[in-house]
């Protein structure tokens, strides 16, 4: 594990975070992706200062020359990408109705190009080295729609089709490895960009609902790595166990 190099976009808050903090104490070097940078900063500091590695850089997922920046850097800074988790997401959720076609081409932007443009960035490094480990977080979501998820599950079911198309394509001698990470509710930032209003009321009654912290899919991920190269986890469904 201490060999090993991570990229995590989303990684300034959230399921990124936690992320980061776990790859980071089981001795993985973290290089740390998102547009905020003060959060960016603090998040190492407080990784250096509890024993681990990380270095940073801000990136936008939904330009792919900030992606290709990012797997340079990366190099540069460690010499070989071995992980890729592909985490960064929005949930602007509302109903079709509403017609927020922006919200709709962010989302597509963010959750499909990010991580496809994710994936481009490392494909070539991880396949001259005939190694690597491509982690895209997906969602509940991505298997089952709701009123008002129409947009975001497509998006996320989106996820799940290209990281399932890529494991087929590859070859076993290329020792590239895909996951599929699919959360239940979860206590981050996501709801906090949803402004369809009869959708923030229908969030706000559902209290019986202990959700998963980041740290439940922090430790998911880090079983997926943490498995012999023979060995490929290729989808983990985690729920609140209150979830219906």
């Amino acid at each position: 594990m201490r060999n090993k190099i991570a990229i995590i976009t989303g990684a300034s808050s959230g399921i990124g975070e936690a992320t980061a903090k776990e790859l980071a104490k089981n001795g993985i070097k973290v290089m740390l992706a998102a547009r905020r940078e003060d959060r960016l900063q603090q998040l190492q500091e407080e990784i250096k200062q509890a024993g681990g590695e990380a270095s940073y850089k801000v990136t936008d997922v939904t330009s792919r020359g900030d992606m290709e920046a990012l797997a340079k850097t990366t190099i540069e800074t460690y010499g070989q990408i071995d992980i890729l988790v592909n985490n960064a997401g929005l949930m602007p959720l509302s109903f079709i109705n509403k017609l927020k076609v922006d919200e709709w081409e962010r989302m597509v932007d963010v959750n499909i190009k990010g991580v496809l443009y994710g994936i481009a960035a490392v494909y070539k490094h991880m396949e001259e080295r005939n190694e690597g480990h491509i982690i895209n977080v997906s969602s509940v979501a991505g298997h089952e729609i709701f009123p008002s998820s129409a947009v975001y599950s497509a998006t996320k079911h989106a996820v799940r089709v290209i990281t399932e198309g890529m494991r087929k394509e590859l070859r076993p001698e290329q020792n590239i490895r895909t996951t599929i990470i699919s959360p239940g509710a979860v206590a981050t930032e996501l709801t906090h960009t949803i402004t369809d209003e009869d959708v923030a009321s229908m969030f706000g009654k559902m209290g019986n609902v202990q959700p998963l912290q980041g740290q439940d899919i922090a430790n998911a991920i880090l079983y997926a790595i943490e498995q012999p190269a023979s060995v490929s986890v290729n989808e983990i469904i985690v729920r609140p166990t209150s979830q219906p």
